[in-house]
């Protein structure tokens, strides 16, 4: 349906935008990234939207519809807003989780890896992943039964709605600063930045190190909302921007390596990705150390 198309193709071509923004402003021609960093990126902006988010959905309405007919529609007649908060809730939060799990658990830090050991930010950062990191998050499959439950008008505006906060926060447009600039704008700044994820708040959690002052890899793990960040006290505000990106080990694995773990592995055995045991390192906040090849 029209709506379904108009909701996948808002966030395409927001991203577009922002990518030319960032292009004008030197990135991706003036920075760090290798051919290894764009193709992990453009095959992980490829496989989530057209491959691991209609899987999930095609499996979910399939099982849902085969053992659960009789809930299909079932909360179609409630209020839009509350169609809403549930994708909030059992989207977000549970992403909010997933999120910090993955910051916690050496696990499933190596399926989270890749979106963290770039060493500058952009919305080409925003889905780098391992696919198995998608294919297991839960934010998904309860969107999948949300849908079925009749909650589907709701999501196909949620969901534009999150993707474009998303990649706006991972954006070097750093579209915050204008907020932070005019003393006569601190009070809405207050409010938004304990709202929504932004550049200042999420580019901390992407920083190399918390010893700088400004960068909080362990935290602010919000992705539309910040508000869970505020909530369950991983937060860390500070209106400024760190100056180094990047993860404790950042070798440069080939990208289906750091793709596909743990199906294919580093044959590298400095390397995270070498195997499934826990490596006694392991700290995603752990100052740098150059494994770079």
């Amino acid at each position: 349906m029209a709506e379904e198309h108009i909701s996948k193709l808002i966030p395409g071509v927001f991203m577009l935008v922002l990518g030319v923004f960032e292009a004008l402003g030197g990135l991706y021609f003036q920075d760090k990234r290798t051919r290894n960093d764009f193709t992990i990126e453009l095959i992980s902006l490829f496989t989530l939207p057209t491959l691991i988010q209609p899987g999930i959905f095609f499996l979910t309405l399939w099982f849902m519809g085969k053992f659960f007919p009789a809930l299909e529609d079932h909360f179609l007649s409630i209020h839009f807003g509350w169609h809403f908060l549930a994708f909030l809730v059992f989207d977000d939060m549970m992403q909010y989780w997933w999120h910090r799990l993955s910051h916690i658990n050496p696990t499933m830090w190596k399926l989270h890896r890749p979106h963290h050991v770039v060493e500058e930010m952009g919305v080409l950062v925003t889905y780098r992943n391992a696919t198995l990191y998608y294919a297991m998050m839960p934010g998904i499959w309860f969107s999948a039964i949300l849908v079925f439950l009749g909650m589907s008008y709701a999501y196909l505006i949620y969901l534009p709605i999150k993707l474009c906060i998303i990649l706006l926060a991972h954006s070097e447009t750093r579209w915050d600063r204008f907020l932070y600039k005019y003393k006569v704008l601190s009070p809405i700044a207050w409010i938004v930045e304990r709202s929504i994820s932004t550049p200042s708040t999420h580019f901390a959690h992407h920083g190399l190190t918390a010893e700088d002052g400004v960068s909080h890899p362990n935290g602010n793990y919000g992705n539309l909302l910040f508000v869970w960040d505020m909530i369950f006290s991983t937060s860390k505000i500070t209106r400024k921007y760190p100056t180094k990106f990047g993860a404790w080990n950042k070798m440069k694995e080939p990208w289906y390596v750091q793709l596909m773990f743990p199906i294919i592995r580093s044959k590298d055995p400095r390397s995270e990705l070498h195997s499934l045991r826990t490596n006694n390192d392991y700290n995603p906040s752990k100052d740098f150390k150059d494994f770079t090849r």
